[in-house]
């Protein structure tokens, strides 16, 4: 059973407390620039974790020391509370690299 869609407001809401996450039609994306490549490696790891454990998986790309985040809820065709969700871990895990 796929996860229903935020409304535009819930998704304007949403955003006020992600500053670092842009929204691009149904795509929410990040890019966390890590202190060294094994950083950004590791960072990587722990989001895989979590979504893992959400069984909600994001985009990931990596290029040497940014990691980008693209997250969108494809079987519910847009942004659900689950992306929102995922994005709050990403922004608690990138915090800790300083």
């Amino acid at each position: 059973m796929s996860a229903p869609l935020l409304t535009e407001t819930e998704l304007a809401a949403a955003l006020t407390e992600l500053p670092d996450w842009t929204r691009d039609g149904d795509v929410l994306t990040r890019t966390v620039q890590a202190p060294t490549f094994l950083a950004g490696i590791e960072l990587v790891r722990e989001v895989a974790e979590a979504a893992e454990a959400a069984n909600h998986h994001p985009d990931i790309d990596i290029r040497w020391r940014k990691v980008t985040f693209a997250l969108s809820t494809h079987d519910s065709g847009g942004l659900t509370a689950l992306d929102v969700e995922l994005a709050r871990k990403i922004d608690q895990f990138a915090a800790k690299l300083g």
